[in-house]
């Protein structure tokens, strides 16, 4: 006689957190170096949770690294613009900024994120 196994029950916490929209974003820096070392770095990522600021919000940019046959930057305590009305009850962000020092020098950069919730 094979004996039951007893029924393990999880308690599941509900969660009181509201999430927040977020963005998804890619750009290229702005060229850096002279002669054969001129490059760039392209990335891409999502944004933290929005930040309420006044009657807007923003978003934390933490990207790891940008690549460039295996020279690394970081974006690292990027903060977005405000919200950017595009229609239709969407946004946008600009972000103006520049990567973490490596190998001497640093890139700057400018692009918008992406719409977000662009399917909803």
């Amino acid at each position: 006689m094979q004996r039951k196994k007893p029924t393990i029950r999880k308690k599941i916490r509900s969660c009181k957190k509201v999430q927040r929209h977020v963005h998804e974003f890619e750009g290229s820096t702005k060229q850096a170096e002279e002669g054969d070392d001129r490059h760039n770095h392209r990335f891409a990522g999502v944004t933290g949770q929005a930040i309420r600021v006044g009657k807007s919000h923003v978003h934390d940019i933490d990207l790891t690294n940008t690549d460039f046959f295996n020279h690394f930057h970081k974006l690292k305590k990027i903060r977005t613009g405000p919200a950017i009305p595009v229609g239709n009850g969407k946004h946008v962000h600009f972000v103006t900024g520049q990567t973490t020092l490596n190998d001497g020098h640093v890139h700057q950069f400018k692009f918008a994120t992406l719409i977000q919730a662009p399917l909803v």
